[in-house]
């Protein structure tokens, strides 16, 4: 990836205009460009863009752009993450390369920077993440469009591509819209595509472009859910699995929280995922931060083997020898329930976990029952559709693209944004790599229409 000259530690807008100007100056010619979607990657195209003269046409399906973005942000705009740069980066799995690449030119510093430019001061909470003081979306929203327009960037609402059009000049892109009054064709000398993933739908990202880039020979990874809730199972009384929770079970608990514990599992290629959390019990199976955390794996593991199984430790806090010795504790004419609330402090949607996914011979069995609380097999049919996940991995495969997100196929078409094929756990990593696509992007662009970097 280009290894541009990271935005220096000045807050202001013209703080980081002169840094891309000192990186790519002042075209002397009129180009334009067109900037497809109007999430973060592409509204961070086209300020870079803008920011160094280009004239800049950025189209968005929806009547408003920022859609998901405003979403993301409201129960608390994560804008990225705290943590050491080596833990950042390893967020990214197996595209932690590429990813990495684009986070020297854009990371988590920079970030933090450009949101303070725009007059959104941040924090950083108890778990690393980083998020605007006031937590919301749409301030910064609002001063980030406002900039844009100031820089000169025209947006055209309720557009949406089509595909690829005939009859460009020479040099050009001409791409098939659907407007307002009707098709129309646009033209430009170069195109950024940041049309999102496959999820939610209804705010824009439908995933659609698929089509229309497979037919000119562009590599594109099936997209799949990411960040996504699964379907569970429990066992029968006759040790036999039954979809979904038994009524009693999903009835009493269904949106409870599953708070303190610890979720491990194994992909088929041997990757391990081992973290400590809190989940939600619903009305399908399970959802929740540790449940996103460990998508992938779990996601993978059941398109592979048609299988997924997590192991749940409902006491992490405690040793395997300490809940065999209170769990064998003489209990007397007590009930199990008042013995596992008494002794252990297992109550609630926990207790009612164990007894939902334990087989009842299991239950009775004392060293076997203290084995399964340490490790609950829960047992998954089936990720959630795509429209509801959080997120979607796959999309335009990296190799089909060079160094400035570029076609390799297609001259002066670039990709940004999470229609490419990389995927991130929730955090504030999904929004930065995002972010820093359409920064790489936009990088691209101006290399292709001729600027070279300027050393420093």
């Amino acid at each position: 990836m280009l290894k541009a000259q990271p935005l220096a530690s000045s807050h202001g807008a013209v703080a980081l205009l002169v840094v891309w100007l000192s990186v790519f100056p002042m075209p002397s010619d009129d180009f334009k460009v067109a900037v497809v979607g109007g999430g973060p990657a592409g509204l961070m195209a086209a300020e870079v863009l803008s920011a160094a003269g280009v004239q800049v046409d950025l189209y968005d399906a929806m009547p408003s752009v920022g859609r998901k973005f405003l979403l993301a942000g409201k129960g608390g705009l994560n804008l990225t993450h705290s943590e050491a740069a080596e833990l950042f980066a390893g967020r990214y799995g197996a595209r932690r390369g590429v990813v990495e690449s684009m986070l020297q030119a854009f990371g988590p510093t920079q970030l933090r920077d450009w949101a303070q430019g725009l007059g959104v001061q941040t924090f950083v909470g108890s778990s690393g993440r980083v998020f605007p003081l006031d937590l919301k979306a749409a301030p910064l929203l609002r001063a980030w469009l406002q900039r844009l327009r100031g820089q000169g960037v025209r947006f055209h609402q309720r557009h949406r591509c089509t595909g690829w059009a005939e009859g460009a000049a020479e040099g050009c892109i001409a791409l098939s819209m659907r407007g307002p009054q009707g098709p129309l064709t646009v033209s430009a000398d170069a195109v950024i595509l940041a049309l999102g993933g496959a999820s939610w739908a209804r705010l824009g990202s439908d995933g659609a472009w698929v089509p229309w880039l497979v037919e000119r020979g562009i590599d594109v990874a099936s997209l799949r859910p990411s960040n996504c809730g699964f379907d569970a199972s429990h066992p029968g009384a006759d040790g036999l699995a039954r979809p979904g929770w038994s009524d009693h079970f999903r009835s009493r608990h269904a949106g409870a929280p599953v708070k303190n514990v610890a979720l491990r599992c194994v992909g088929p290629d041997g990757r391990e995922f081992a973290q400590a959390g809190e989940f939600v019990i619903t009305d399908y199976g399970v959802e929740g931060s540790l449940i996103y955390a460990a998508s992938a794996v779990l996601r993978d593991s059941l398109l592979s083997e048609h299988r997924a199984t997590a192991s749940i430790d409902l006491l992490p806090g405690r040793s395997a020898d300490w809940v065999l010795r209170e769990v064998c504790h003489p209990r007397g004419s007590r009930s199990l329930t008042t013995h596992l609330k008494s002794r252990l402090g297992l109550d609630g949607v926990k207790a009612a976990l164990l007894r939902e996914l334990t087989p009842p011979e299991a239950m009775s069995d004392m060293p076997r029952l203290a084995e399964t609380i340490k490790a609950l097999p829960l047992h998954l049919t089936a990720p959630r559709p795509i429209d509801e996940a959080i997120s979607t991995a796959g999309g335009v495969s990296f190799e089909a693209l060079d160094d400035g997100l570029m076609v390799a196929a297609l001259p002066g078409v670039f990709c940004a944004g999470e229609m490419l094929d990389w995927e991130a756990p929730t955090g504030g990593y999904l929004l930065t790599a995002s972010i820093s696509s359409g920064v790489c992007a936009a990088h691209g662009v101006l290399r292709h229409l001729g600027h070279t970097p300027v050393a420093h």
